[in-house]
């Protein structure tokens, strides 16, 4: 039966991408006489050695942190600057700044960045956990999305639809003790471009990751992999049939998209969640399968059922391997979720959480 997870609750879990934290443990890199490991939460984070200490408090930035072109940050330049990306409109989509990513370093890979909580006012008395993303002028990066693919924008992502963003494993260190013995399904995680179709309230719309797309823009290929799907007529009848609207979410691949890495001969999809907007909660995963055969559409690929009995580094190394698509690429990581939906407030309402490959992140430069 599907948990009673308010739409509210699934949607509410906003990425912190720089906070306040302390220095967990320090572990030293083999060969390594200048440099070693910092622990932050469930991330390992390489540091200058003699830098921190245990119990050091310290900002943390997440990979994915678009610091902005400040002083503080000028020594990233040679290595992470990324350029102002602008959109169909002409204006700033994403500002110029540094990029952290994931690197690896004498073997070790690096995850983040730390600094000084003296970069932010009252920084030595603010709570651990504390935000600070939008005290140092830190944005998400999201990697550009080529010309002509989107089409026109018909507004912002609908509030009645959760986004599709899966927390990330080092963050849940209380929840996988909080789990332990729980049976999941784990799915591959692709790399594509994140896709959903509604029907809501007799409307039909589609959306990128931050967008909603106009439906009627030919030259879009969201618009034609939806038509390809007919997916406005399949969506409304099986909405009249379960009563209930309905989304479905997944991830566009193929050419032209994330450098077609499956090398895949046309652009396809692949469904990872399937939301009942009438009550704001997502369908338990067999019956989310059953709605994705009915639609004539394809889930992610299944990897296997795991019982929950693992380190945040021991479901990193599950995230290695190769795609089930295409057996030469490296797989991007993981999600794993119960076979019925369940409560956890770490992950900002529900039990579902991703894995990533760091081999594929720094392969990729993603």
């Amino acid at each position: 039966m599907t948990a009673h997870l308010p739409l509210l609750q699934i949607s509410k879990n906003m990425r912190k991408l720089a906070t306040i934290q302390t220095i967990s443990a320090i572990e030293p890199i083999t060969n390594a006489d200048s440099i070693e490991l910092a622990r932050i939460l469930g991330w390992a984070v390489v540091v200058k050695r003699g830098e921190y200490r245990v119990g050091d408090k310290i900002i943390y930035c997440e990979i994915d942190s678009l610091l902005p072109e400040r002083s503080e940050f000028e020594f990233l330049r040679s290595n992470c600057f990324k350029p102002a990306q602008i959109d169909a409109t002409g204006r700033i989509a994403v500002p110029a700044g540094f990029r952290i990513r994931t690197i690896k370093l004498r073997g070790q890979y690096s995850q983040g960045i730390c600094f000084p909580v003296s970069l932010v006012p009252n920084g030595d008395h603010l709570p651990l956990g504390t935000e600070v993303t939008a005290e140092l002028g830190i944005v998400k990066w999201e990697p550009p999305i080529p010309a002509g693919m989107v089409g026109k924008i018909k507004g912002p992502f609908p509030s009645f639809v959760p986004k599709t963003d899966e927390t990330r494993v080092q963050l849940l260190a209380d929840a996988l003790e909080r789990h332990k013995g729980k049976e999941l399904i784990v799915t591959e995680k692709l790399d594509g471009s994140s896709f959903t179709a509604f029907h809501y309230q007799s409307q039909f719309g589609i959306c990128s990751r931050n967008q909603w797309i106009d439906e009627m823009d030919g030259t879009s290929k969201y618009v034609a992999i939806a038509e390809s799907f007919h997916l406005r007529e399949k969506l409304a009848e099986m909405s009249k049939q379960l009563g209930f609207d309905l989304a479905v979410q997944g991830e566009m691949i193929g050419p032209g998209i994330q450098g077609n890495k499956y090398r895949l001969e046309f652009v396809t999809l692949r469904i990872f969640n399937v939301v009942n907007l009438t009550t704001g909660m997502l369908l338990d995963f067999d019956q989310m399968q059953e709605v994705i055969k009915s639609l004539g559409l394809v889930a992610v690929p299944f990897l296997e059922k795991v019982t929950l009995n693992h380190s945040i580094d021991e479901l990193i190394k599950l995230a290695e391997g190769k795609s089930v698509l295409n057996s030469s690429t490296l797989r991007e990581g993981i999600v794993l979720r119960p076979i019925s939906e369940t409560f956890e407030p770490d992950t900002g309402g529900r039990l579902s959480f991703k894995a990533i490959n760091p081999a594929f992140l720094v392969k990729y430069d993603e």
